[in-house]
């Protein structure tokens, strides 16, 4: 059974060559920076990056309970039979002791991973597959520009329906709120003032809508048009499903 001076030894050497270390432990936090606290000791999640990222975890939830940004410097000190993993950020201005008193699990390994996420489905993916597909609103609208910035933000899709009335579409990835009416209805109102015209009309599209919202939005006098999230994703494994897609 390893003992903490070993475990001490595995940890120094995993950090001197910046490998990602796992360690499952009993342990007390001590932290002082963007507050002062402590945890008393308890199991543990211990998480230290190939950048110095240290991260503490309880054995529920998906935040960790404490932790230091990267470039932060560790130290070991052994105090009787239990390990002090001392962290330090000079720059943020921050500390982190760790007091391990018993190690359930460790490891640690040089991991490489030079990938940026790939995130699909936003509402800027949903406004460009509208200015692409202007028929998902409804027939005779023509879009005239996309991400239209106004003093309050950005206007997803500007265009105009089948009358000629300047139209503002609203995207929501989600379940449309009060909140996302109230925002379509600032949108048209500037634009109404800085174009000096009388008659803006106002579209909220997005998957559902609140039954509140959808009856703030009629009395507004806008329309909404469910819209489902383009899922770039999912097409793409269709067309690796396929042999011709390899042709």
């Amino acid at each position: 059974m390893w003992e903490i001076k070993e475990y001490k030894l595995l940890l120094k050497d995993a950090l001197k060559r910046n490998e990602t270390v796992i360690i499952t432990c009993k342990c007390s936090v001590k932290y002082s920076g963007r507050a002062e606290s402590f945890l008393d000791e308890g199991d543990r999640i211990v998480l230290i990056k190939s950048d110095n990222t240290l991260l503490v975890h309880q054995p529920t939830g998906n935040n960790p309970i404490n932790y230091m940004k990267s470039n932060t410097q560790h130290d070991l000190v052994q105090e009787d039979n239990k390990i002090v993993l001392k962290a330090r950020n000079q720059l943020q201005k921050e500390s982190m002791d760790i007091v391990i008193s018993k190690i359930y699990f460790f490891n640690s390994y040089k991991l490489e991973d030079g990938q940026n996420i790939l995130v699909t489905g936003t509402e800027a993916d949903m406004a460009k597959m509208i200015y692409d597909n202007p028929e998902k609103i409804e027939k005779g609208f023509k879009p005239v520009s996309q991400e239209e910035q106004t003093k309050y933000g950005f206007i997803d899709v500007l265009g105009v329906d089948k009358e000629g009335i300047l139209t503002v579409v609203e995207c929501k990835r989600y379940c449309a709120d009060l909140n996302s009416v109230t925002q379509l209805r600032r949108y048209v109102e500037k634009l109404m003032i800085s174009k000096g015209i009388s008659k803006v009309r106002g579209i909220l599209a997005a998957p559902k809508i609140t039954p509140n919202a959808l009856r703030m939005l009629e009395d507004w006098g806008y329309n909404f048009v469910s819209v489902i999230p383009p899922k770039y994703m999912e097409e793409l494994n269709k067309k690796q499903s396929r042999l011709d897609y390899f042709k």
